[in-house]
């Protein structure tokens, strides 16, 4: 049995089921709550208590790249067009499984901007490298938003790219055929 003690009558009552439920309820929340502080004290005591190196190393192994992140970022980014990057990235990395990819977080071919606002970190198998996947699709971003922000069809995008970003000349077609095959239009 609960009891409660009543200051007017100074003596102790049973409690009712609602005010079992009630004393429950404000438990069980301060508990959560305690459990939760607890947690994100000791979560960042330990990020706090790293290295910066330490720090890049736990968020690269925790943040590992997937194509449906791939997609959120670049919707969160507002990237025109955002499938045509998205298969050049296909394109690009072998479907993500190339050296270039692996050891660069490069996911598109990119070479380190000059002139440019960029997140390289430098040049590294003759292409730009990046501390983690996201740091390449923010710097592509940044590559679309410098060279590409007055495309307004994807008739002209295909164009600029053909004549100043694709090496390969069927490079176009091979970006156009990894959007059907893959339903990347249908992501965004």
């Amino acid at each position: 049995m609960l009891y409660k003690f009543n200051k007017n009558q100074l003596t102790h009552e049973k409690l009712q089921f609602k005010s079992y439920l009630k004393v429950f309820c404000i438990i069980a929340a301060v508990f959560t709550i305690s459990t939760y502080i607890s947690y994100r004290n000791g979560q960042m005591t330990a990020l706090n208590g790293m290295s910066d190196i330490e720090r890049i190393i736990e968020i690269k192994e925790h943040d590992v790249f997937s194509k449906d992140k791939m997609v959120q970022m670049m919707k969160d980014l507002n990237v025109k067009y955002p499938w045509i990057p998205m298969a050049q990235s296909i394109v690009e990395t072998g479907h993500w499984k190339s050296h270039i990819f692996r050891e660069n977080h490069n996911l598109f071919g990119m070479k380190e901007a000059k002139q440019r606002v960029t997140t390289a970190q430098g040049t590294q198998n003759n292409h730009a490298y990046y501390s983690t996947w996201r740091e390449s699709v923010y710097d592509y971003a940044f590559y679309q938003s410098r060279y590409l922000g007055s495309i307004n069809s994807e008739a002209d995008y295909y164009a600029y790219l053909d004549a100043s970003y694709a090496e390969n000349p069927n490079y176009i077609a091979a970006i156009k055929q990894a959007i059907k095959e893959h339903g990347l239009k249908e992501l965004f």
